[in-house]
């Protein structure tokens, strides 16, 4: 009998820590520059005071996003670098009681004793931090925390979101202006959630809904809040 070929495969929880990462910044600089951009220009500001905010917004969001996934997954990685050093010295220190840690997790997921002892002592042989890390942490490779990866993704998805924005308040002007910057702004949101979700597997439909419904939430509570301030300044 003909086996099939052995093949890598790829899950979608591999890239989780990248498309997180994406698809936040992405929406968070569409509705964050758009909501911004409607709010000033419900208040009567200036074409000329609106694309300088936009640009600026964009410059100083994708910077902030990047900090801040930089820090945030920074602090997740030195977690797991402690975890691991902790686990380490464990297994120097304690090797037989280490040992029947693992037999006992093999053993809680349906195995004999006999056979989680020997698969333990297996693996244990041949990798013994990697068993424990996997199996008792559910710590792997592809789900090591990557700050540099995490904060660039983060930022360029920012700039990309605001600077639809942006561009699409250079079209119009006064309410002309807030509806093409709403409109453009909800398309962008759909397509951006149809994609997060066909990347994450998810429903296509909610995963578009998700983001109309609180980027329209967004736009229309700051387009209230700028109509109110325009007219009290």
């Amino acid at each position: 009998m003909t086996l099939p070929d052995a093949r890598a495969e790829r899950h979608r929880q591999q890239h989780m820590g990248w498309l997180r990462a994406t698809v936040l910044g992405a929406n968070d600089g569409l509705i964050s520059t758009a909501s911004l951009l409607i709010g000033i220009s419900a208040a009567d500001a200036t074409r000329a005071t609106i694309v300088k905010t936009g640009f600026a917004a964009l410059a100083a969001g994708a910077l902030s996003m990047a900090s801040g996934e930089y820090i945030s997954v920074s602090a997740q990685s030195d977690t797991e670098r402690a975890d691991i050093a902790k686990e380490s010295k464990e297994i120097e220190e304690h090797e037989e009681a280490e040992l029947h840690e693992l037999a006992a997790i093999y053993r809680s997921r349906g195995l004999s004793t006999e056979l989680a002892n020997q698969v333990a002592r297996a693996m244990h042989d041949h990798d013994a931090l990697g068993a424990h890390l996997r199996d008792e942490l559910s710590m792997t490779e592809d789900s090591r925390a990557r700050p540099i990866q995490a904060s660039v993704a983060s930022a360029a998805a920012f700039a990309a979101g605001a600077l639809i924005a942006a561009l699409a308040a250079l079209v119009g002007s006064g309410n002309q202006r807030i509806a093409v910057i709403a409109v453009t702004t909800l398309i962008a949101l759909g397509l951006l959630g149809v994609i997060g979700a066909r990347l994450g597997g998810a429903h296509l439909g909610r995963g578009a809904l998700r983001v109309l419904l609180g980027g329209s939430l967004a736009m229309g509570v700051t387009a209230i809040i700028g109509q109110i301030i325009g007219q009290a300044v």
